[in-house]
């Protein structure tokens, strides 16, 4: 029972994976969401830096 699940999950991530990396609304929504997450990691930076300077 346990390699039928392993192997049905194992297809599942598989089969997903394909039909992610060939729709074009999913790559998009892909690279919407890593500008956001550099967008964020920068802000962050800029924001810890301004909070060194201060702290100096």
């Amino acid at each position: 029972m346990d390699d039928k699940f392993l192997c049905g999950m194992l297809l599942g991530v598989i089969g997903g994976a394909v039909l992610a990396t060939n729709s074009a609304k999913a790559r998009q929504m892909v690279k919407d969401g890593q500008a956001q997450v550099k967008q964020k990691v920068e802000e962050f930076g800029k924001e810890q830096e301004k909070k060194s300077k201060n702290s100096d």
